[in-house]
């Protein structure tokens, strides 16, 4: 297995720039997952790593190999996309050796491998059924196996669990995490869910219009989004973000409703200065649990227009300062629209962006 490493990379399409020179190296055996919204250029960065799209400029490596004008076939990568693509009138049998049988690999050395990685992905008792006898998770597997099988140099998967249902998208998620954990390989990831992201990846690479907006560990994306972007991006359901003002040691928003301005930030923002404060669900309760875990806390009076049940917790649809925000109860008791309820708000977990540049006050 490989690193790969991109280099001032750039595409255009005629004259319209899409990806605007962005600089990522990930290494051997890494996991790293390229997630933004639709159009933000990580399914065309995938296809220039595979080969599929050429470069309009910068560098690609696969190794110590400059792969810019090597084809697809010479780059030893493997892809996997979200059409399974599986030769209908094959059984599974003949669908995972099939690259290895073109390539002119030995009778045994394909059967060897295909045994190995039916065992590995659970396709042993699978292997002489077709297709159209299998369920979409287990043809997905079989696609991720006709993959495996090469032994390539890195595995490319773009939006591999997106024909998926809810349920087959979570265990599919568990088979590709148990797969990297098995074999150890180079996997680059692209998908617009920041769940698969946040569960799959040793790192994220968020991307929006054609830039690298923040690349990190999940957990260090989650607590340090870098901008306004990240932070609404990451996290399910989404941070907070609302607009205020600094005024001497406040946070004041547009309503006149004020809270304090924690120490950490004191240095980092100036009087009257316009920011966009941003807070977590998980943070904004109206029940005792943050009280628990010795959080200095300010007390709030929203009001609940809507519930969202989840079990052993529920989201409350509340608003601050006129703006929609979402809040967490994690020991649910009944609650209805209308109801007027206190709220705790964790001081240590405000993030505070400049309003100007979307950029947080604490970024580097």
């Amino acid at each position: 297995m490989a690193a790969i490493t991109l280099e001032q990379v750039v595409k255009r399409f005629g004259r319209d720039e899409v990806i605007h020179g962005i600089d990522l190296r990930i290494a051997h055996d890494e996991f790293v997952v390229l997630v933004g919204p639709s159009g933000c250029g990580k399914s065309t960065t995938l296809r220039m790593i595979a080969g599929l799209e050429d470069l309009s400029d910068g560098t690609i490596r696969i190794g110590d190999q400059v792969v810019n004008d090597l084809p697809p076939r010479k780059r030893n990568l493997a892809m996997v996309f979200q059409n399974y693509a599986l030769y209908p009138h094959m059984n599974v049998r003949q669908n995972l050796g099939f690259g290895l049988t073109i390539a002119g690999e030995p009778k045994e050395v394909v059967a060897e491998r295909v045994q190995d990685t039916a065992a590995l992905l659970g396709l042993s008792d699978l292997l002489d059924r077709l297709p159209a006898e299998l369920s979409g998770g287990e043809r997905q597997r079989v696609a991720m196996g006709r993959a495996l099988v090469r032994r390539p140099e890195a595995f490319l998967f773009d939006e591999p669990l997106s024909n998926l249902d809810a349920k087959l998208r979570v265990q599919m998620r568990g088979e590709i995490k148990r797969l990297h954990t098995a074999v150890r390989t180079t996997i680059v990831y692209v998908t617009h869910d920041q769940v698969e992201a946040m569960t799959l990846a040793d790192r994220i690479v968020v991307m929006q219009d054609g830039r690298i907006e923040q690349i990190g560990q999940p957990m260090t994306l989650f607590d340090h989004p870098v901008n306004t972007f990240v932070a609404g991006f990451i996290g399910t359901p989404p941070m907070n973000l609302i607009p205020a003002r600094i005024a001497g040691d406040e946070i004041a928003f547009n309503d006149g409703q004020q809270i304090p301005l924690p120490d950490r930030f004191t240095a980092l923002v100036t009087e009257g200065q316009s920011v966009i404060f941003g807070l977590r669900p998980d943070h904004l309760c109206p029940d005792k649990k943050q009280r628990e875990t010795g959080t200095s806390l300010v007390e709030i009076p929203l009001k609940v227009h809507m519930i969202e049940p989840h079990g052993a917790e529920m989201l409350l649809h509340a608003r601050l300062a006129g703006q929609p925000v979402l809040g967490k109860m994690y020991a649910p008791r009944p609650v209805a629209p209308g109801d007027q309820l206190t709220f705790q708000l964790a001081l240590d977990k405000i993030h505070l962006f400049d309003a100007a540049s979307g950029r947080s006050v604490t970024a580097r």
